[in-house]
């Protein structure tokens, strides 16, 4: 994480969105080339629950984040820089006994086939989260809980803390899941597409992209994603360069929504899924209209696609909702490059 603001979480005001999952510290390659080659790598944070976290405090909303980390350095740095960005980190536990993750990777786009990822998060502090040692308070004291498939494939107290999550309650807050099927992090692989499907429908807001759908459940297209999870009374398919559609269960039939993606001058792919989820969520939190919640995961996105790392300062909320606000025609003439969150930046149309 570059350019860390410095921000101070009001701890005594209830969050608007709670995020529970693991972040760890990356170390982030000095140029580009596998990673027997890099020479250096610079540190920064990553981890999908954080980073949706700190875009929605960046963003001026009340956040925290949830999780475990170990009693080291790398712990410290976590939530130090989690905290930074003005998220709650006041709830997130400290375990002596077991270590923070850490992950290396090249700085090539995770798509391809030499992108490469090095992973040391085997037996790490949230890891060992369970229903047994979470905070339940704080987990359910905000409008909406967030949470990811990642946090499923950690280890099997994880999935039994997630089950425990997303079961039904009196006072249960939103369930906003982030499907993230990351096949090499299951020691069960052929199990989770399965269980994947299974929090999605005992969830209420869903995020899923078209082709991790496809890859874990053999099912393509928009229509047939929903046809799979009827439940959730919003699910979301984000849909690549062809933008995302949105199933909102309006009664006897869902109102259908499809938004263009933006056309971006992309710096690193890295990070953008869960800015989207954090720009639809805040506008979920504003109340407006479908369209325009897509609209903001679409700018939120942007913001991280045209910077080198998983997490930047979102365009300032006037500057926003005036992009969102805009026709379908001048929508689809905009151009988004680095620099272009910023006020003075002229925004490029084509």
């Amino acid at each position: 994480m570059s350019g860390t603001p410095a921000r101070t979480a009001d701890a005594t005001t209830a969050a608007e969105v709670v995020c529970l999952g693991e972040s760890m510290v990356t170390f982030l390659p000095s140029q580009p080339g596998r990673l027997a080659d890099v020479p250096s790598f610079g540190r920064g944070i990553g981890g999908a629950e954080s980073n949706v976290a700190c875009a929605l405090a960046a963003a001026g909303h009340r956040a925290a984040w949830i999780s475990r980390v170990g009693a080291d350095g790398f712990g410290d740095h976590l939530v130090e820089a989690v905290a930074g960005y003005g998220v709650d980190t006041s709830a997130v536990q400290r375990d002596p006994a077991r270590p923070t993750g850490i992950y290396f990777r090249t700085a090539t786009d995770r798509a391809t086939d030499v992108h490469e990822v090095a992973y040391y998060r085997a037996g790490s502090a949230a890891s060992a989260m369970s229903p047994d040692n979470v905070p339940y308070e704080a987990l359910f004291a905000g409008r909406v809980l967030h949470l990811s498939g990642i946090t499923a494939a950690l280890s099997a107290d994880c999935l039994a803390l997630l089950h425990a999550l997303t079961a039904p309650r009196p006072g249960r807050p939103l369930i906003s899941f982030d499907v993230n099927h990351r096949p090499g992090l299951w020691r069960d692989a052929d199990a989770a597409p399965e269980v994947l499907l299974d929090l999605a429908r005992r969830s209420d807001l869903v995020f899923v992209g078209e082709d991790e759908a496809e890859e874990a459940w053999g099912v393509k297209g928009a229509e047939a994603i929903r046809a799979a999870l009827p439940e959730p009374g919003v699910l979301v398919v984000k849909r690549g360069p062809d933008g995302a559609t949105v199933f909102s269960d309006a009664g006897e039939a869902d109102d259908v929504t499809t938004v263009p993606a933006l056309r971006v001058d992309v710096v690193a792919p890295v990070g953008a899924g869960d800015a989207f989820a954090a720009g639809f969520l805040s506008a979920t939190l504003r109340d407006l209209p479908v369209r325009d919640r897509v609209r903001h995961g679409h700018l939120m996105a942007a913001a991280v696609l045209t910077v080198p790392g998983d997490l930047t300062d979102p365009p300032a909320r006037a500057h926003a909702d005036a992009l969102a606000a805009l026709d379908a025609e001048a929508w689809g003439r905009l151009r988004l490059g680095p620099g272009w969150t910023g006020d003075d930046q002229e925004v490029r149309t084509t």
